[in-house]
């Protein structure tokens, strides 16, 4: 790890209010270090963390996924009802679920257009709208 890539981490930790501990900006440093967005499974950011040589333990990629979820650094994307992979990209927007592979990617959000929505029930409001469009190669 370059020092820039740590401070990038780093910083990108302190902004969310996070202390950047080693195990931290090691995961951080693999979410964001190129600037680029990812969407990870906690299994494949365990196995890139541990491929850089860090030690940290599955449990923590867990922990520390969903410490990065509580203060918005990512959000959650679940498919299936059990499958989540974890977003850097925070804005809302619809993603393609590729059955073949089981990725996920962002899908263009300019050609997405929900002109209406159920009401919620009473005492409930709507949160938010997750879109995962399914995919399958022909």
């Amino acid at each position: 790890m370059t020092a820039q890539v740590n401070t990038i981490a780093t910083e990108w930790l302190s902004g969310a209010g996070l202390r950047p501990t080693r195990q931290r900006v090691a995961l951080a440093t693999l979410l964001v270090g190129d600037g680029q967005h990812r969407h990870v499974t906690a299994e494949s950011l365990f196995a890139s963390v541990q491929d850089m040589g860090e030690s940290v333990s599955l449990a923590t990629v867990y922990n520390t996924l969903r410490a990065f979820c509580e203060v918005g650094l990512v959000q959650e994307v679940t498919v299936d009802g059990s499958k989540s992979y974890f977003d850097t990209n925070t804005h809302d927007h619809p993603h393609f679920y590729w059955e073949d592979s089981g990725t996920l990617s962002d899908a263009p959000a300019d050609q997405l257009k929900i002109t209406q929505v159920p009401d919620a029930p009473e005492g409930a409001e709507i949160a938010s709208v997750d879109v995962v469009i399914r995919l399958r190669r022909k």
